[in-house]
């Protein structure tokens, strides 16, 4: 349908734009920690939107306008089981083929009564190209496949698609089930996805005074709180002479938090070398993300920290951590609005709190996550997910394996923390 190309390449002008997950920084970085990664363009003729579906039902149609598109990505790989099988995965790509329809031309198109006026153009939604993305993320594993290790049991995505609610997500990935379903394309949903679905974005375009308007007045109350008593937010990146005893510092209060909310972290040199790859970078003279670690400090105690990644794009809050001891100071909310402060000044357009529940729903167990970050003004997305294409019959035995896995470590040694 798309008559795809795809070919390996080696340099690109795309060092820090787009998603930081899609930049070649991110893919070094995680190469020096058990993966492989290889960049790929991608170029594609697409279609007239729908423009093929009424050519099956006329078929003294004149030829299909196409457009020619392209695209970069980074895919990365890991072998498991001592060689015997590898996974490849692309985070945050593909995004929709088709350019949707601004939302404030939609908007116009209605008229009072909440009817559609007639405009001089078809608008183009997710929902109007589900089954062209569903095929689409079909044909670009199809096309990547001999390119990669023979081995290789599937190619997994993280599709760039996001909606406004989670019913509309929910409605787009069940379309996506059905499609595959009825065009034998053998897409399979995660069970589990791999980057965060539900976030919120801040926007960080408008001058600070705006960004904090848009925030709930308690958390315009934190952070002045926070300044008023004298939380302290020191900055350290990869190249500070104190970087050790910092590190150390942030890793002893991830491992209270992971302890006191049950979740999983990596070893002290991961961040370690998140920092440094990024700081060496950058003082190679090379355009890449700044990552930067944030630490709130109050006389002699330490209360809080984060790790942020700032691009020109996007800014993101990566890692958090707390203490257990004068959290009445609100040192966290200082940690966030000091480091969107930053972001904004770097140069980039938005701030991802990066994971939360998708809806205020008290039960969930990220409620606590949703609360705090949904009262900073953001604007809640929901992304699609992450989907699976199997290319081997062994990807059937890894994914039990990896369901009863994640439900090990959800489930039931969540009970014995």
């Amino acid at each position: 349908m798309f008559n795809l190309n795809v070919k390996e390449i080696f340099t690109t002008e795309h060092t820090n734009d787009g998603s930081f997950l899609q930049t070649p920084f991110w893919g070094s970085f995680k190469a020096a920690h058990g993966w492989k990664c290889r960049r790929f363009e991608i170029t594609a003729e697409l279609p007239e939107l729908n423009a093929e579906r009424e050519c099956e039902e006329n078929k003294d149609s004149v030829n299909v306008r196409k457009i020619k598109k392209n695209w970069e990505a980074s895919v990365l790989t890991r072998t498991f089981a001592k060689g015997f099988f590898t996974v490849a995965y692309i985070p945050l790509f593909p995004a929709l083929p088709y350019d949707c329809t601004p939302d404030e031309k939609i908007n116009a198109a209605l008229d009072g009564d909440g009817q559609f006026s007639v405009i001089d153009e078809s608008i183009v939604t997710p929902e109007t190209q589900a089954i062209e993305f569903t095929i689409f993320m079909k044909e670009i594993a199809d096309s990547l496949k001999p390119l990669l290790p023979e081995n290789t049991i599937c190619i997994r995505m993280d599709p760039d698609v996001a909606f406004d609610t989670p019913v509309f997500r929910d409605d787009f990935n069940y379309g996506i089930k059905i499609i595959s379903q009825d065009e034998h394309l053998g897409i399979k949903k995660n069970r589990v996805d791999i980057q965060p679905p539900d976030s919120t974005l801040v926007d960080l375009t408008a001058d600070t005074e705006k960004i904090l308007s848009r925030m709930k007045s308690k958390w315009r109350y934190n952070i002045r709180l926070a300044q008023k008593k004298d939380v302290k937010i020191e900055k350290i990146t990869g190249n500070s002479v104190n970087l050790s005893e910092k590190l150390d510092t942030f890793y002893e209060l991830y491992k209270i938090t992971a302890e006191r909310d049950g979740i999983a972290i990596h070893n002290k040199k991961y961040y370690e070398d998140l920092l440094k790859s990024s700081s060496k970078g950058t003082d190679d003279g090379n355009d890449i993300p700044k990552v930067t670690l944030y630490i709130a400090k109050h006389e002699t105690d330490f209360l809080g920290a984060i790790i942020t990644l700032f691009s020109k794009k996007e800014s993101v809050y990566l890692y958090g951590c707390s203490s257990n001891v004068k959290r009445n100071l609100m040192p966290n909310f200082l940690l966030q609005w000091t480091a969107m402060c930053d972001a904004k000044e770097y140069g980039s357009r938005y701030y991802d709190m990066y994971g939360m529940s998708p809806v205020d729903d008290e039960n969930h167990p990220m409620h606590g996550l949703y609360q705090f970050k949904t009262g900073f003004g953001g604007k809640n997305i929901h992304r699609i997910g992450s989907y699976d294409i199997p290319t081997s019959w062994i990807y059937g035995l890894y994914g039990i394996l990896e369901n009863a896995r994640a439900f090990w470590h959800k489930k039931v040694m969540k009970k014995f923390k």
